[in-house]
């Protein structure tokens, strides 16, 4: 097969365009997690963005008052709340040591062997020692790595700025890079939109609202480390099939332990009509019924996502897998065949 000049530049072409791609994912890798941060915290705020343009018709100040209200939602609250989780964390630590199990397991099972007692007295520490010393190397960690924190936060800002006040150039860039023809990619691009209207509205902003109801319920009735076990409640609201339950069930025992019935049973009836149902009410005001999610596929992205990126993976699991059997289901109804972008030929 002979290579004439045209070739061997379309070569050296394809060889610099994915040598340039090699160095610059590299290049990018170490800030890919915050960039893609900032591209989710765009897209969350960006039915904001679009109504602010209408009014105010200048995209830098309307990126700017967008960014100021992320900054006032997102790093205020962490400044002031953080010292308190931290002081919560380690009041937590010093509860879980002085736990006695003892009395626990005799009073769920008067009649139990020594032996069944020991070996779940072990057992018990050995989970609490483990959590717990988890937590305090979580928050170490966090502490140490603050710096990070900080810096990867300013890239966060800075790509969310520029993401909402060039969203249109963006947009016109990507669909140039393109291979779907016009009528195929308004489809795709329809999909994606529910997909992640889904899982950043439907499960992650639900489920942060969701977590807050179910913290306000424990500062109320006076949970005592409410601040901490809020936090848990979100995370847990977030994923699906766990839920804030796992949060205020235990809380609602506490409460009754301390002897106030009818305290007990107002915060019961609280946590069982409208936590447990705030979320599908959320669900069904901000998304259509076309736009859910798998309940299947969100948990078992979040589980891996949240192995292999961090808090981030909460985000981009169930995305990445929702995406992913959106184009098998494409290839699979025979959607790819004819989608590609095709060039005329000399007789137009």
């Amino acid at each position: 097969m002979e290579i004439n000049d045209q070739d061997l530049k379309r070569f050296v072409v394809i060889f610099l365009v994915l040598g340039l791609s090699v160095l610059v994912f590299l290049l990018l890798m170490p800030i890919m997690l915050s960039i893609i941060g900032g591209l989710i915290l765009a897209y969350t705020f960006f039915p904001i963005y679009k109504r602010l343009v209408k009014r105010i018709k200048s995209k830098n100040l309307s990126a700017t008052i967008v960014s100021i209200i992320a900054i006032i939602l997102i790093a205020v609250p962490l400044y002031f709340v953080t010292p308190f989780m931290i002081n919560q964390i380690f009041e937590l630590f010093q509860a879980a040591q002085k736990i006695d199990f003892k009395s626990i397991i005799l009073a769920a099972f008067p009649s139990a062997p020594d032996t069944f007692v020991v070996q779940m007295i072990a057992v018990l520490n050995n989970i609490v020692s483990k959590v717990t010393s988890s937590i305090l190397n979580a928050l170490l960690n966090f502490l140490i790595e603050l710096p990070t924190f900080l810096l990867n936060f300013i890239i966060i800002l800075f790509v969310f700025f520029f993401t909402l006040r060039d969203s249109d150039k963006l947009g016109n860039f990507v669909s140039g890079l393109s291979p779907l023809n016009k009528t195929q990619e308004k489809k795709i691009v329809q999909q994606f939109k529910d997909i992640t209207n889904s899982v950043v509205y439907g499960q992650i902003v639900t489920g942060i609202v969701q977590g807050l109801i179910a913290g306000i319920g424990l500062f109320i009735f006076g949970v005592p480390n409410a601040l901490v076990l809020t936090f848990i409640a979100i995370i847990l609201s977030i994923i699906p099939v766990l839920g804030p339950s796992f949060v205020w069930i235990p809380a609602t025992i506490y409460v009754f332990l301390q002897g106030n019935t009818p305290r007990g049973i107002v915060y019961l009836l609280y946590n069982l009509f409208l936590v447990s149902y705030i979320d599908n009410f959320l669900r069904i005001y901000i998304l259509s019924k076309k736009a859910r999610l798998s309940q299947v596929n969100a948990l078992i992205g979040m589980i891996g996502g949240l192995f292999f990126f961090g808090i981030l993976g909460l985000v981009l699991g169930p995305l990445l897998i929702a995406y992913f059997v959106t184009f098998l289901q494409a290839y699979r109804e025979n959607t790819l065949s004819g989608l590609f972008k095709t060039e005329k030929g000399p007789n137009g």
